[in-house]
């Protein structure tokens, strides 16, 4: 049988969205290459025509995750003023949709316990897709006039990211609620975004 010559990058990504996938939902230390495989239509022997471990897999998948959440995020920030842009991320990011879409949502909150034990290569992996997300949020402060904003970037990244992790944790719906709810509005007083056009 002959396949399209992109057919193996394909089936690569086939199996590191349904990794991706797993991690968020399981945990790093959950995941089974057999059920990842499984979820992606795929058999296990053909696991190591794309991968040589496990551990390689996931280190891929938590590259293809942040690429998923950066594509999220330019939805919310393309060709908009900077004030408008992080104000609709922040509507996005502090949103009871996003805290409930474990299997899809932002891989900080579900990785951040997880990464101290996992391998210097993902935790390397996921450095590099936070870093990505604040020179992101960072651009935005800079044309909003922020002097530090690189320092400030790294502030507003780890209010989102605890917020919406005690957000999950919170078993009362309206408190989860209100964690969210009073992050986003103290962000957006922080950084002056209510006052702007």
């Amino acid at each position: 049988m002959r396949y399209e010559p992109d057919h193996k990058q394909q089936t690569r990504q086939k199996v590191l969205k349904a990794a991706a996938r797993a991690i968020r939902v399981e945990g790093p230390h959950q995941v089974a290459v057999a059920k990842v495989m499984a979820r992606a239509g795929l058999t296990v022997g053909g696991f190591y025509a794309h991968f040589k471990s496990k551990d390689e897999l996931i280190a891929a998948a938590i590259d293809e995750m942040f690429v998923e959440a950066r594509s999220r995020a330019l939805l919310e920030i393309s060709d908009r003023p900077a004030a408008e842009a992080l104000g609709a991320y922040f509507d996005f990011y502090l949103s009871p949709v996003h805290r409930d879409a474990r299997a899809t949502g932002c891989p900080m909150p579900s990785l951040a316990a997880d990464l101290p034990r996992l391998t210097e290569k993902a935790r390397e992996r996921f450095a590099a897709g936070v870093a990505g997300l604040r020179g992101s949020i960072a651009d935005q402060l800079e044309r909003l006039g922020h002097d530090d904003a690189e320092v400030e970037a790294s502030s507003v990244i780890a209010e989102l990211v605890g917020a919406v992790s005690l957000a999950r944790a919170e078993p009362d719906p309206v408190a989860s609620d209100a964690i969210l709810a009073n992050s986003k509005a103290s962000l957006k007083r922080r950084l002056n975004l209510e006052s702007r056009p």
